[in-house]
């Protein structure tokens, strides 16, 4: 059955991950274009400050602070927006953490805890929403171009990317060609995006993290979960980078292996890290611009490919 997705300005749209880089971009894009907008992260503080904004600029906007690792925060957001708003619409899994260090440098802790957010998050939050889509609507799950690739450094955000998209595409077959309910269920893959993705992670090097130029921007990758919001399709891949990396990656393996290899020194600045612990563990109250990172402010000029 074909689903029959409503224009954005009905919608009422659920975004995990709301309260920086894409999910911010994507909460503040539809709630710009008339959707009612339930926001979901851990961090509290940043969220009432960004529903605040929209509120501000004449949006509806409700947040909610929720940990993605945990069902009954996934049902608290379900049904905080279905007794705000009477419905769901649309859901966005796009909550995710990443990790940047050798896999045999990685702790199994820290790999656990990144699967519990970035690969179960995804799984119970598209099990609870379907709970409130079945009689129509869209399902959208982020994964990105390492979904299909793979780089070094980032290995356990890479499999955890490779489970989201197996699991993405196990569930459209069933919900979609056995069950026939009609819910749009679609994978979003994009390369490297301009958050503070880097700066968020939990990080092993001696080095702060850094994605490889060139960058998206988060808008570019909103533009498309909002497309997918309104039209029934399978998996958008964003960025000229996620197209050919996964090309290459699925038709001609031994070449990209040798030139992800290339990519470990793409992904460090020439200072010392940071905040080594990253938000893994813990809520990112944000800085001054939540949505982009620091890559492109810093001037680095390698062209390379990596995960959004």
């Amino acid at each position: 059955m074909t689903p029959k997705l409503k224009p954005i300005s009905e919608q009422v749209i659920v975004v995990t991950g709301a309260s920086s880089g894409i999910g911010l971009a994507t909460a503040r894009m539809a709630a710009k274009r008339g959707a009612k907008v339930v926001l979901a992260a851990r961090s509290e503080e940043t969220l009432n400050l960004i529903v605040d904004d929209i509120l501000g600029r004449g949006g509806e906007a409700i947040a909610v602070t929720a940990d993605v690792s945990k069902v009954a925060d996934l049902e608290r957001i379900a049904n905080t927006a279905v007794n705000t708003f009477d419905r769901i619409d649309t859901w966005v899994n796009n909550a995710g953490v990443a990790i940047y260090g050798r896999l045999d440098e990685v702790s199994e802790e820290d790999s656990r805890r990144l699967f519990d957010i970035n690969f179960w998050g995804v799984v119970n939050g598209s099990l609870v929403a379907l709970l409130h889509l079945a009689r129509g609507g869209a399902l959208i799950n982020v994964g990105s171009e390492v979904s299909e690739a793979v780089i070094p450094l980032q290995g356990m955000y890479s499999a955890s990317k490779h489970a989201v998209k197996g699991f993405t595409d196990t569930l459209r077959i069933e919900i979609c060609e056995i069950d026939k309910l009609p819910v749009s269920i679609t994978l979003i893959q994009p390369t490297a995006v301009d958050t503070p993705y880097p700066h968020h992670a939990r990080n092993y090097m001696s080095r702060e993290p850094k994605l490889p130029t060139p960058l998206l921007e988060a808008d570019q990758v909103s533009e498309a979960i909002l497309e997918a919001a309104t039209k029934p399709v399978r998996d958008i891949k964003v960025g000229i980078q996620s197209k050919l990396h996964t090309f290459i990656a699925n038709v001609i393996p031994s070449l990209a292996d040798k030139l992800d290899a290339k990519q470990v020194t793409r992904q460090q600045e020439d200072e010392p890290p940071r905040d080594p612990a990253g938000i893994l563990n813990k809520p990112g109250e944000e800085e001054n611009e939540p949505i982009r990172g620091s890559s492109v402010a810093a001037g680095t000029e390698e062209q390379g490919m990596g995960p959004q």
